[in-house]
């Protein structure tokens, strides 16, 4: 089983709830955009407290990062994320993950189940083949869009946003339905990679079933 000890090299504020962890890499260290690692601490108590965390790097990067949600009200491995600082380690386990670009498609995401997104359209940057692909993002409020700026200039109008808490002008409000796939998705004949809670994912998976989407074309990991 692969474990690397690493050290923090950085931890910043990417939302209120929200943290980028910078740390070193390990030597020939691979990883896919999309995929993830188990975290944990390296610190009395919390070695075998074992999180799964989505590398928001590139494959190439000299470091690794992650984009994590935290719970604050939690006394748990995420809250203790919060109190990290430089020259702390954590420990990283094997790579895994099911979210691979095979495609331009239709990127469907629910709050921090855009990260293994983010991976990926940051390496489509860099090899200049953004393309069409496309990011419907739901959250419930508008300061809860993770790296919104980021997206926006990456994808410009094929960022969508949509509120579930708040309206805002210029964003969608509610939830994802059926009726706002088919009015935001003029291809259907496209790939379609779905991330975020399991109750959000199923529900997705069967509206676009619903839409004539084949199964085989739904790329899915739960988050």
């Amino acid at each position: 089983m692969e474990q690397h000890t690493v050290r923090v090299k950085s931890v910043d504020k990417v939302t209120r709830d929200v943290v980028k962890i910078v740390t070193e890499k390990p030597d020939n260290y691979t990883f896919n955009p999309g995929q993830a690692t188990e975290v944990s601490l390296n610190k009395d108590g919390w070695v075998d407290e074992r999180r799964p965390f989505t590398f928001t790097c590139l494959p190439e990067n000299e470091y690794i990062e992650f984009t994590i949600k935290t719970y604050p009200a939690h006394n748990g491995v995420t809250n203790q994320l919060l109190q990290l600082k430089m020259g702390d380690e954590l420990i990283l386990h094997d790579v895994f993950g099911a979210i691979n670009y095979i495609g331009e498609g239709v990127f469907i995401a629910g709050g921090a189940g855009v990260t293994p997104f983010l991976a990926i359209f940051r390496y489509l940057q860099s090899k200049n083949e953004i393309g069409n692909n496309k990011l419907i993002f739901a959250n419930k409020t508008k300061d809860d869009i993770i790296h919104e700026q980021e997206f926006s200039r990456l994808l410009g109008n094929n960022f969508i946003n949509i509120l579930s808490d708040e309206k805002v002008a210029g964003y969608a409000q509610g939830f994802i339905t059926q009726d706002f796939l088919k009015s935001n998705i003029e291809d259907l004949n496209k790939y379609f990679y779905v991330c975020g809670p399991p109750p959000m994912m199923d529900a997705i998976e069967k509206m676009l079933v619903n839409l004539h989407v084949h199964k085989k074309s739904i790329i899915k990991e739960a988050f």
